[in-house]
């Protein structure tokens, strides 16, 4: 029998596997939800709803809905936290949780949200889902430092990096660079404009990097730390060294 889950907490990693010691994936943000697939004493395996991302998460760091709940979140449109850390206040016993950009706030409505029995007050701002505010949104996470698997201002990988952000634009994207190449128009390299993702590869000629078009020939992008270089038509130029980083393989337009 399938059971169904939301994050009540800030940010959750979910691993690989079911120990503590696992490679962490991804990270679940406060509000999103999943499915349950299979559980053991310790570890619940899910599936996200938004891109169908699947790993394993701590049994004791999620609340447990049921289906009704779960397609009630899953069918509405809520906004999105546009601060890079927000606060909740909940309402039955005034404990602040500190929520990170990018998390779902569920039946937003007068500055309380609604997670099953839980009430919450929202101190931040929300985002606009505006595909206009893509350049502006990116430049709030500059110098957020790289980890694998990460989705956050504390931490966050290429991918997750351009997932968060075109989220926050009102526009959903799977959690992976090669998957995020297949989404969109295919564009040329000298159609791609400001706004627009552009994909890069490794010697096995497989997408593992993305990142996001800005202004007079430049990407922003999660390499060691969110940050702004020189795209070419070879990839991207690190100024620091006047290499090529990273190799070009696509581009995308979601526009």
């Amino acid at each position: 029998m399938i059971k169904y889950g939301v994050n009540i907490l800030g940010l959750i990693p979910l691993r690989k596997n079911p120990n503590d010691q696992s490679e962490m994936i991804s990270q679940i943000l406060f509000g999103q939800h999943f499915k349950i697939i299979s559980s053991n004493p310790k570890w619940v395996q899910i599936i996200t709803s938004k891109d169908n991302y699947e790993g394993w998460i701590c049994i004791k760091q999620y609340l447990e809905i049921n289906k009704n709940e779960y397609d009630n979140l899953s069918s509405n449109n809520y906004p999105i936290a546009l601060d890079k850390i927000s606060q909740l206040i909940e309402i039955d016993n005034d404990i602040e949780i500190n929520i990170p950009m990018g998390s779902t706030l569920p039946f937003f409505e007068k500055g309380e949200i609604k997670i099953s029995n839980k009430k919450f007050k929202f101190k931040g701002q929300t985002a606009s889902k505006n595909l206009n505010d893509i350049l502006n949104y990116s430049k709030l996470l500059m110098n957020s430092p790289y980890l694998w698997g990460g989705k956050s201002i504390l931490g966050i990988d290429c991918s997750g990096f351009t997932q968060l952000i075109h989220s926050l634009c009102g526009i959903d994207l799977p959690r992976d660079a090669y998957q995020q190449a297949k989404m969109g128009k295919k564009i040329k390299f000298h159609e791609i404009m400001p706004g627009d993702l552009i994909f890069f590869e490794n010697e096995s000629k497989k997408v593992n990097h993305v990142g996001i078009r800005l202004e007079s020939n430049h990407i922003i992008h999660a390499s060691g730390k969110v940050r702004i270089d020189i795209l070419n038509k070879n990839g991207i130029l690190n100024p620091d060294n006047n290499l090529i980083s990273h190799k070009y393989h696509s581009a995308i337009t979601i526009k």
